[in-house]
């Protein structure tokens, strides 16, 4: 008996139109995405009210081509306009109709009201279908550095751009020379010396832009840690005035002058040189901040920083949490990096939210001594440190219990947002972009989330 084969035919036109929502299966993530956009009631989108110009896109159908496109790692305009040509869930999302580049990237730049609200809106959407906790949350706040629009080969240092105006000025004094010569030697085809003294006093400007920027950061600074420095002046001084013993050198006042390595990017000025990985290189990046429910492994608040470092990252990250949707926050999950007394008393202040954050990076390995069970210490006495404080919270039972769930839910966060969704560089330029993207970032795995979650509820 010969093969037979399924008939594949090509050439023949369909008799009828195609049902759009058939061509993906009624549980995909495109179908969550449609439902869950039409079914909000959203007052932050744009429209073209006065009917001028050509038709224009629904906001509704591009928001959703966005945050579908986003969850499954297609992250540029022109890609995303691609994919309502090549990829089918895009394709329905979009109604068989092809948005250009440039409105897609308009969208998405013009539009983070509306993106800011859409976070909530979701969360709320959690809440009601029970999926978010309501009431003394748990949450895990972390960092990690994704990699800005930039290349850290365009950056330059405070002490590397003045070395290079000085040299540009010899070279601008070498070029006028040479024209007062007339028989000096010509330039190579193509050169002349107006233009060559032009372009180097182009970048001469530009250079002198960069160290007017890292100045005035080095100034920012400087006036940041102006109130820690005097509350440490003024703790020496009450000591001395009890007659008490003041060890230590005294504190340095804050210094406003730039470091010689301080850095200035030329394509991305906001981004920074930030330590990447486990610390052994460098990278052009900006830090993105997350907080996420433990229970349900929902981010309730993203935020981006230029900071390299975490220390003052911990009251911002909190204070972003929508409380309107939570209610109250009964505990903070941290690691070290995060950790200082006034980032704790700072989160700690309405008596109701409790931290639990490791004060020194420890090992992994459990030595035999590690494993042996131990009565609980007694808890610090009257007039212990902030830090001799936290090191008896998490090293109780409860507070072991409690920050075991940190790696247990922020990490995997951002595995899924790295790995799985792709995102490892914004498409955006500059902090307040880059904070945009994040948040469209968020919000897509968020969706995502809800998604499977409503589907193990269904199988389960």
């Amino acid at each position: 008996m010969p093969a037979r084969f399924v008939n594949i035919d090509r050439d023949t036109p369909l008799l009828l139109p195609p049902d759009l929502r058939a061509w993906v299966p009624e549980d995909h993530l495109a179908q969550f995405i449609l439902e869950a956009v039409e079914s909000l009631n959203l007052t932050s989108i744009r429209v073209n009210d006065r009917g001028t110009g050509d038709e224009q896109y629904p906001p509704r159908m591009l928001l959703a081509l966005l945050l579908y496109c986003y969850a499954v790692g297609i992250f540029s305009s022109r890609a995303i306009e691609r994919a309502t040509h090549d990829h089918v869930p895009a394709r329905l999302i979009s109604g068989d109709t092809h948005p250009d580049h440039d409105t897609i990237c308009t969208f998405r730049r013009d539009n983070q009201p509306l993106l800011e609200e859409l976070f909530v809106r979701v969360l709320e959407l959690a809440r009601e279908c029970k999926l978010l906790r309501v009431g003394q949350i748990t949450v895990s706040v972390d960092g990690t550095k994704v990699l800005a629009d930039a290349s850290k080969h365009a950056a330059v240092s405070y002490q590397r751009a003045g070395e290079m105006i000085e040299q540009l000025e010899l070279e601008v004094k070498q070029l006028l020379r040479k024209a007062e010569q007339a028989d000096s030697a010509p330039l190579q085809d193509g050169l002349t010396i107006p233009a060559e003294i032009a372009r180097r006093h182009q970048r001469k400007a530009a250079l002198q832009k960069a160290r007017a920027v890292i100045e005035q950061r080095a100034r920012e600074r400087a006036t940041r840690e102006q109130p820690d420095y005097e509350k440490k002046v003024a703790a020496r001084a009450a000591k001395k005035a009890r007659g008490e013993r003041v060890g230590g050198r005294d504190p340095k006042p804050p210094d406003e002058t730039p470091g010689p390595k301080d850095q200035y990017n030329f394509t991305d000025a906001d981004s920074r040189i930030m330590k990447a990985g486990n610390g052994d290189h460098f990278e052009q990046a900006y830090n993105a901040q997350a907080a996420v429910e433990v229970e349900s492994r929902l981010i309730v608040a993203p935020r981006v920083s230029d900071a390299p470092n975490d220390k003052e990252q911990l009251p911002l990250t909190v204070a972003a949490i929508p409380t309107a949707v939570v209610e109250s926050i009964g505990a903070v999950l941290v690691d070290s990096g995060f950790y200082s007394e006034e980032a704790v008393k700072a989160v700690e202040t309405n008596g109701q939210t409790v931290v639990y954050a490791a004060v020194e990076k420890t090992g992994h390995h459990r030595s035999v001594a590690d494993l042996e069970k131990k009565a609980e210490a007694p808890p610090p006495g009257k007039g212990a440190s902030g830090t001799e404080i936290m090191r008896h919270r998490v090293s109780s039972s409860e507070g072991k219990a409690k920050y075991k769930l940190r790696q247990q839910t922020i990490e995997p966060v951002f595995g899924i947002i790295k790995d799985a969704m792709g995102f490892r560089r914004f498409s955006l330029r500059g902090l307040a972009k880059a904070g945009l993207e994040w948040l469209l970032v968020c919000l897509a795995y968020n969706l995502r989330r809800l998604h499977r979650m409503e589907i193990a509820a269904v199988v389960g």
